[in-house]
């Protein structure tokens, strides 16, 4: 088994060598403008795939193949890249949504219920501290649960979520819907709390995203994000890129046996935008009180606005 693993390390990073070497041809070819691609496309908006630069369309479809391949390894992925610090973001995110019994949440891009699953947890140990602290022995009862939607335009991710869901309890606690982040299936001023959590990044049009969170909020609700951002220190940047670039393309190799999925990944967080800029984006769709918080130098952001 170590032997076969070793073998494959050492044949992905073949492959990387080979990539490097048609790397200025490559590039060359992926940033041609649309009117050098075809003249009758050349009125069709164009976006960012990784390095790539695409149609808006195009972009969907991609993304849509990418969490379709890496859905069933996503989480334990997760623990390798990130060496299981991203645990510690997401109950450091859930901590700070100052969480409320009765609330109407919405989940976007939660596809796998990482989030989701860890809110319910929450509650459920803070609702279980206030009945043992209670003199009402029927308070258990009448405290409501948050009510949870998870949104999610992957259908592969929804069904680990679903099958993670079953196997931890909480089946009925969480509704999965199919659906886009830039055209939520929910009525306007609906949710008191909308989350996304590694997820506005892989969405076509970040402004858009933003303003449907804004739409669907109640007046007082909060939208708070969780995303890879850009490193603070540059002496811990450029480790931070030599670790991106060339280790995490080949843990996918080995572990998920899709090279281009995590390549995509690295170089989706690469043109995200800055944390200020990110944060002027929340203003732009009409959030208050909108700030961040960095995390582990800047590796990841919480982002956070009110809807007044």
């Amino acid at each position: 088994m170590y032997a076969r693993v070793v073998a494959k390390f050492y044949a992905a990073v073949a492959t990387k060598r080979c990539s490097i070497a048609c790397l200025g041809a490559s590039r060359r070819a992926i940033h041609q403008s649309p009117s050098n691609r075809n003249d009758r496309d050349s009125e069709r908006n164009t976006t960012h795939f990784g390095f790539q630069t695409v149609y808006e369309d195009e972009k969907e479809v991609k993304v849509a193949e990418v969490f379709h391949n890496v859905a069933n390894k996503y989480d334990l992925m997760n623990d390798a890249m990130s060496f299981g610090i991203h645990r510690l973001w997401k109950d450091t995110f859930v901590r700070q949504l100052n969480l409320q019994s009765g609330l109407n949440i919405v989940d976007v891009g939660g596809g796998t219920g990482d989030i989701s699953f860890r809110i319910l947890k929450y509650m459920n140990i803070r609702n279980s501290q206030r009945v043992k602290n209670s003199m009402d022995k029927n308070t258990q009862e009448n405290i409501p649960n948050c009510a949870i939607s998870v949104i999610d335009i992957n259908q592969s991710m929804l069904d680990v979520g679903k099958t993670r869901g079953k196997e931890l309890g909480y089946q009925g606690d969480i509704k999965w819907i199919k659906g886009d982040a830039e055209n939520l299936p929910v009525k306007d001023s609906s949710a008191d709390l909308v989350t996304a959590a590694f997820a506005i990044r892989n969405v076509t049009n970040i402004r858009k995203a933003i303003s449907e969170a804004y739409r669907i909020l109640t007046p007082g609700g909060r939208f708070s994000v969780l995303e890879f951002s850009h490193v603070t220190n540059p002496y811990l940047k450029s480790l931070y890129d030599t670790y991106s670039f060339e280790m995490i393309p080949v843990m996918g190799e080995i572990i998920a046996e899709d090279w281009k999925s995590y390549q995509y990944l690295v170089e989706s967080i690469r043109q995200f935008p800055t944390q200020s800029e990110f944060a002027d984006m929340f203003k732009q769709a009409g959030f208050r009180f909108v700030r961040f918080q960095n995390l582990t130098f800047g590796t990841v952001a919480i982002h956070s606005g009110f809807k007044i």
